[in-house]
């Protein structure tokens, strides 16, 4: 595979994963660094051209020019008799940027960089996740059941996985494959290998509040502040309301005309 085959495809990738051109030319460059220094020990004589958007990449090998008995780092360093086989005009002291043909790595080599691309990417989209769940802590949502298990139930939202477990779930609901739920989200951690934990809640009491800002205008306004909320869900709960404004009854801005 060419140099210029195997960036195409990891621009692709990138573009299927939302990934930004400037996030794509670091961890392009990251990747070919590594291989840099699997073979030659450091990358710090070497540049990397890159061009993702056309797929195209240079890797130069720079090296100072010295006399052949002066070689103390053949990394850094080239002769002046192999400098002369690249241009008969380097001198002493000039500066040798060689291209590094791409075959120079090796097949095991190209593969590792495939590996090591892919594990960035899915690490970047942990984090998109994460970060993005974490902003929405204490907001409803509203995913399909996919997956219904023992001690849990595994929702579906904007192709991310949330959790339900059975003691944030009201205990009279029974869920299908396929149903829709709404829920609050609790809280957003990470397990041992960093994959994000989205937890979602029926039963705790920021869900009934949340509910109460969308279906009440005065609340959602600040006319009117739920105080406290106390639950037992599927049951019963009490809302302690106040409002501050004399001409809008709390309660009956909560319950309704039907009551």
């Amino acid at each position: 595979m060419q140099s210029s085959d195997l960036v195409s495809s990891f621009a692709e990738i990138a573009r299927e994963k939302g990934i930004d051109r400037d996030t794509l030319q670091l961890i392009v460059e990251d990747v070919f660094r590594a291989m840099i220094r699997k073979r030659y020990g450091s990358d710090e004589a070497f540049e990397i051209i890159l061009n993702p958007d056309h797929g195209d990449i240079q890797v130069l090998h720079i090296r100072e020019v010295v006399e052949k008995w002066n070689i103390e780092d053949p990394v850094t360093e080239i002769s002046v008799e192999d400098a002369q086989k690249i241009d008969e005009d380097f001198d002493e002291g000039d500066e040798v940027a060689e291209e590094l043909s791409f075959k120079d790595f090796g097949r095991r080599a190209v593969l590792t960089a495939r590996q090591t691309f892919s594990q960035r990417i899915r690490d970047i989209e942990k984090d998109n996740i994460y970060d993005w769940y974490k902003d929405l802590v204490g907001e409803v949502v509203v995913g399909e059941v996919y997956q219904i298990r023992r001690r849990e139930i595994l929702v579906i939202h904007n192709k991310t996985e949330l959790i339900l477990p059975r003691n944030e779930q009201i205990y009279r609901d029974r869920y299908r494959k396929g149903d829709m739920v709404r829920a609050v989200i609790k809280e957003v951690l990470r397990d041992n290998a960093g994959n994000p934990l989205i937890i979602i809640s029926r039963a705790d009491p920021l869900f009934m509040e949340r509910l109460f800002e969308l279906e009440v205008p005065e609340i959602d306004e600040g006319i009117v502040e739920i105080k406290r909320i106390v639950r037992e869900p599927g049951d019963r709960a009490k809302v302690a309301v106040v409002s501050y404004d004399d001409r809008v009854d709390p309660v009956g801005a909560c319950v309704g005309m039907k009551g």
